[in-house]
């Protein structure tokens, strides 16, 4: 229980740290919050910055995600516990991600973090969920119709290939629920017709 728990504090206050933020803050001297879609992501800082800066948000919120969940898997292995780990520490990371104690609970909506996560609990569904994410953004340039389907796929995928832990089922059926609840606003926009397309500049 207190290894669990100390996943969950670690995992959550590094995925608080945000990229999106960190960047536009110290090289381009604005908060991203405050321009676009006022959400701290990669696609907003994409629409609003441009490619220059993009390679520090991803290294940024990849690794953040990447070092809990290798923490976690490590620490629990010892009960033969590496799945189940690294899936409650993604889920955790994605939580930080999109409510950061550092930034008044008002961070990004989780993708990649969701996106580099599911490579380490079966790297089939990171197959699955990214090739259906990036087709679905080439075909209707919406980056969050994608996402909803890839927190939708993420948990069935699992439960289709077979995965043994309920307690995996229940950590990644939590992350797709995050991120697709993360994007309910963007659901409201897509179904309206008023959702903001994807610019490939």
């Amino acid at each position: 229980v207190l290894d669990f728990a100390l996943v969950a504090v670690v995992a959550y206050l590094l995925g608080g740290i945000n990229g999106a933020i960190i960047t536009s803050k110290y090289f381009y001297k604005k908060d991203i919050r405050n321009y676009g879609s006022g959400n701290a992501g990669l696609t907003n800082f994409y629409r609003v910055f441009g490619k220059y800066g993009l390679a520090l948000v991803l290294a940024i919120d990849i690794m953040k995600t990447v070092v809990p969940v290798v923490f976690a898997g490590l620490l629990l292995q010892r009960y033969g516990m590496w799945l189940e780990g690294s899936a409650f520490a993604g889920f955790f990371a994605m939580l930080g991600h999109a409510y950061p104690v550092y930034y008044e609970f008002k961070g990004g909506k989780a993708v990649m973090a969701g996106g580099t996560l599911v490579w380490f609990v079966d790297w089939r569904v990171g197959i699955i969920v990214w090739s259906v994410f990036a087709i679905a953004v080439l075909l209707t340039r919406h980056v969050s119709l994608g996402s909803i389907l890839a927190g939708l796929l993420y948990p069935v995928c699992m439960a289709v290939l077979g995965v043994d832990s309920a307690f995996v089922l229940i950590m990644v059926s939590l992350s797709g629920a995050l991120l697709i609840y993360r994007h309910k606003d963007n659901i409201k926009r897509i179904i309206n017709g008023t959702e903001s397309k994807l610019t490939f500049r």
